[in-house]
């Protein structure tokens, strides 16, 4: 039987800093699904993404690079098919300007962005449009669901968003969305804690994961001097100064180890002074943002994976080290002890602490014996519990369960 068709709605669609949207995406397909494409913006970085990423790219609607003719074709269709439909949806958008966001010129983009995407949705027979993280584009699919046009749904993974309820509307957004899912068991605490618990049976569990296969162990790197590997936005969320400060540490005591950053951001210079500050910068290097197959080559050169975060959600690249057999440090926050077990698959060190990081460090680094039992355990975590495809039967099924609903 034929998958009815459904769409995801993104921001920015394919992105290098969100590959697991495209992996879902194409896990969904694989499975039977029709999915259907749409960022807000045209994504930066298409020159280094892969050759499958940029021919998504192609088959995506650019809502923000249409033309203004474009734009009011679409507005007037939607107003000429249903009258009072539109004027709901103009309602809810200048509702906007004195709650939430209560800012005029997103109350008047996220209603421009709606009429956009209803003729589109309507021509390619979708009902039911997912959202990730529950940001402002969970508030354009508000709108289109006042319009009579679908219904939503949302993955909320956190802890961003956990931050700006108010001015997100996040109680709303859940409310109004068929179901929500929810990366982790911290996650859906935090839905609970937004809501009534009169419809906690629409938040449901399901992780985030990657391929095993094409996260498959990598051989045993064999460098002379230990590598550390860190993969993620140059931003303050990922505590990465605190990794520095840890490996000054490392070089006080005289253990050898070499940095390798993989991702940008505006972190990036006062990371690169913090490293010649501490004496440290001829031991770390930033290579910049880079493709999903060349990540996987600096996966294989890794001696361990460290993640100093201050907030996360459960981090994909922790899941793509682990199923690569690469032993890994993190810290204690949000959903990442759901993914590691302390001294059991990895290690987790006291978020904002360079000093126990640094002890996490040393442990591992010290003891190629622990590296490898941990880089097991890891594996064998992720084929669990982590695997996409699994997870993504099971986000299937709620998708399935929408269209079966009267």
């Amino acid at each position: 039987m034929k998958e009815q068709p459904i769409a995801y709605l993104c921001s920015e669609y394919p992105a290098i800093s969100h590959t697991f949207i495209y992996r879902e995406i194409q896990s969904l397909r694989q499975s039977g699904f029709t999915v259907h494409t749409a960022s807000i913006r045209k994504p930066a970085g298409l020159d280094i993404m892969t050759a499958d990423e940029q021919e998504e790219a192609s088959n995506t609607l650019m809502v923000l690079s249409q033309p203004a003719t474009a734009i009011i074709r679409a507005h007037l269709g939607c107003l000429a098919k249903n009258p009072g439909g539109y004027l709901k949806m103009a309602a809810a958008a200048l509702r906007l300007m004195v709650a939430g966001p209560k800012d005029p010129i997103r109350a008047a983009a996220y209603f421009v962005e709606a009429g956009m995407l209803i003729p589109w949705i309507q021509q390619n027979g979708i009902t039911h449009i997912h959202e990730h993280f529950a940001n402002p584009t969970a508030i354009v699919c508000m709108l289109m669901k006042r319009y009579g046009a679908i219904t939503y749904s949302i993955s909320v993974h956190g802890p961003d968003i956990f931050y700006t309820v108010d001015t997100a509307i996040l109680g709303e957004k859940i409310r109004e969305a068929s179901f929500v899912r929810c990366i982790s068991h911290y996650c859906r605490s935090q839905v609970m804690r937004l809501s009534d618990a009169g419809i906690w049976d629409r938040f449901h569990i399901v992780r985030c994961g990657i391929d095993p296969d094409l996260y498959a162990p990598r051989p045993e790197p064999g460098n002379a001097t230990p590598r550390l590997l860190c993969v993620g936005r140059l931003v303050p969320a990922k505590g990465q100064h605190i990794l520095l400060e840890a490996c000054a540490t490392l070089k006080k005591q005289g253990t050898p180890f070499r940095l390798t950053f993989i991702g940008d951001g505006p972190d990036r210079p006062s990371l690169e002074k913090h490293a010649r500050t501490f004496g440290i910068e001829a031991e770390v290097t930033f290579t910049g943002a880079l493709g999903q197959d060349k990540v996987r080559e600096q996966y294989d050169k890794a001696d361990i994976f460290v993640l100093a975060s201050f907030a996360e959600g459960v981090p994909v690249v922790l899941m793509e080290a682990m199923a690569k057999e690469i032993p890994v440090i993190s810290t204690r926050i949000t959903g990442i002890p759901e993914l590691i077990d302390h001294q059991h698959d990895g290690l987790l060190a006291v978020p904002g602490d360079p000093e126990d990081l640094a002890r996490q460090l040393t442990t591992l680094l010290q003891d190629p014996d622990l590296r490898k039992q941990y880089g097991k355990a890891g594996r064998q975590k992720v084929i669990e519990r982590y695997n996409q495809h699994r997870n993504n039967a099971l986000l299937g099924e709620h998708f399935r369960n929408q269209h079966r609903k009267p």
